[in-house]
């Protein structure tokens, strides 16, 4: 890896291996030198020689994976056949949305009527929820579709959001590693990762909260091979006028912190938490024009980043955010039944003064939004699957989701649904995230930074509510970061195929062995990932800790 955006496109990068998709072999080394390579890049090499064999793996690849994710997150998804945990709120919030358009209220015990097909138990009286409304909206497009009958569908949309993840992840891990190989690895590793799983089988809002605000870190990394391009065109053509470069050119034109702008829009429409993205990654936006316009020899770069092109960035990228998040509660605005939509019309509770001009349902709707953030800074609860956050890079207690005793296995079968990752990528992951901050500090590789990032815009906000009842599949927003961190890692590892050869044999035995115990702990674990009927003994011995039981 390298941090200069103007020689990454050439120089190879760190963790490239046999792939190195478009680079041509190495010359041979002198007779007298040390073998480098193995008979296996000899081979890789010959078959990518082929451009239309080496454009198939480069799509290939990462759509094989993505149809694997598809099928651990699909296959079998309306089991359990009845709301579990958290799904009480959402799936039952989310339908009532695409009927009123606002949340509605239930009646006790309507959970088992709903699982059994009846949907019409809910009323017209508004019912009072913490969250904003896009995920819900989300969550019953299936359902929107094609009823409630089957738990197939209030789960469908939020299982393909984690497929889509899946692809996103192996973009990214490409552009930061440089190799279609690492990238594949790191959409297998989500792919078959245990709370990615869960949290895709599950109907709950954290995985559109995750996707939402991967995708918009992959448009800013996006946006950042385009605006270097046009930073260089722009101050060309400046030079070629004769023009002074002086603070640099204002860039307009950047289409990608526009889409950014609207996905982390949309996860803040799904869940606050969505905020930090935005945050974190428009700060990035200034540091990377910044150094950018530094290394293109601006003379006044800081000045022209923080005056000239700061403003346009945020131009860009907060007013969609800002547009994205309110049209996500147009069925609250369009309609007079949600909770609060009438509080303003009260003239004991309207503004006067300055902000009277302000209509009465955005008074209505801020309001509400008061209400609902003391809510979450009030939420001190003992919960029996609750976790701390400063316990969640290395998976101490996960969620138990569903459990039911059925008859089977001889005598009594136990199903459940536990959001526990892969023990296997998580401690590895939490030790290459280790690794990435020294590595960070020594030789300052932007990719590096963005992941590194990404895990603290998802991760270090919650070290402030260390007293909050919060839950161990929160860390499925993050989790993309951990797998990104973990394929640099395992790029690092793998070498170049022009490593001496035992090095190059060490690394890759070393990978794969790694890659085939993934898979064999997935499959031990993907039956109390997914509810399948097991024997009670069975089932205890995946408790590898006793804080998983």
């Amino acid at each position: 890896m390298t941090a200069d955006p103007a020689t990454e496109a050439r120089e190879p990068q760190a963790g490239s291996d046999a792939d190195a998709d478009a680079e041509p072999a190495p010359e041979a080394p002198p007779e007298a030198s040390e073998p480098r390579g193995t008979r296996l890049d000899a081979w890789w090499a010959g078959v990518l020689a082929d451009p239309r064999r080496r454009a198939l793996w480069y799509w290939g690849g990462p759509i094989l994976v993505t149809l694997l994710a598809a099928a651990l997150r699909f296959w079998g998804l309306g089991h359990p056949q009845q709301v579990v945990f958290d799904e009480t709120y959402y799936v039952k919030d989310a339908w009532t949305l695409w009927q009123n358009g606002y949340e509605s209220t239930w009646p006790e015990g309507s959970d088992e009527a709903f699982a059994d097909g009846d949907s019409s138990g809910f009323s017209d009286d508004p019912s009072y929820v913490v969250h904003p409304p896009l995920g819900k909206w989300l969550i019953g497009l299936g359902m929107a579709a094609f009823g409630t009958g089957d738990a197939f569908w209030w789960r469908a949309s939020t299982a393909l959001a984690g497929t889509i993840a899946v692809f996103v992840v192996t973009m990214l891990a490409r552009r930061f590693t440089g190799t279609t190989v690492v990238a594949v690895i790191a959409g297998l590793l989500f792919a078959v990762d245990g709370n990615a799983i869960v949290m895709s089988r599950v109907a709950l809002l954290d995985n559109w909260l995750m996707l939402w605000c991967l995708l918009g870190v992959w448009f800013v990394v996006l946006d950042r091979d385009r605006s270097w391009r046009l930073l260089e065109h722009r101050l060309a053509s400046a030079a070629a006028e004769g023009r002074e470069p002086g603070y640099g050119p204002a860039l307009w034109a950047r289409l990608w912190v526009f889409a950014a702008g609207a996905a982390f829009g949309a996860a803040t429409a799904v869940k606050w938490s969505g905020l930090w993205f935005l945050a974190a990654f428009g700060l990035y936006l200034v540091v990377a024009d910044a150094l950018a316009r530094r290394r293109a020899g601006v003379p006044f770069w800081i000045t022209g980043a923080l005056l000239k092109q700061a403003p346009i960035s945020f131009l860009l990228l907060v007013p969609v955010a800002g547009a994205v998040y309110l049209a996500s509660w147009a069925g609250w605005i369009l309609t007079d039944g949600g909770y609060a939509r009438d509080w303003a019309d009260d003239p004991a509770n309207r503004a006067s003064g300055f902000f009277e001009w302000v209509p009465l349902w955005a008074q209505s709707l801020w309001h509400y939004h008061q209400s609902a953030y003391s809510f979450h800074i009030g939420v001190h609860g003992d919960h029996p699957w609750q976790s701390n956050p400063l316990t969640w890079l290395f998976m101490i207690r996960p969620t138990n989701m569903y459990y039911r005793d059925v008859e089977g296995c001889g005598d009594t079968c136990a199903e459940s649904i536990i959001g526990l990752g892969n023990p296997l990528i998580w401690w590895a992951a939490a030790v290459a995230v280790i690794y990435l901050v020294i590595r960070l500090v020594r030789f300052r590789e932007w990719q590096v930074g963005v992941v590194l990032l990404g895990l603290a815009a998802g991760y270090l906000p919650w070290l402030g509510y260390l007293d909050r009842t919060v839950f161990q599949f929160y860390s499925i927003v993050f989790q993309p970061y951990l797998v990104l961190a973990l394929a640099i890692a395992i790029g690092i590892v793998l070498g170049r195929r022009d490593d001496a050869t035992w090095r190059r044999e060490r690394g890759i035995a070393t990978v794969a062995v790694f890659l085939v115990g993934v898979i064999a702990v997935s499959a031990w674990f993907y039956p109390i990932w997914t509810g399948m009927p097991i024997d009670p003994v069975f089932r205890r011995l995946h408790f590898w800790l006793p804080s998983w039981g």
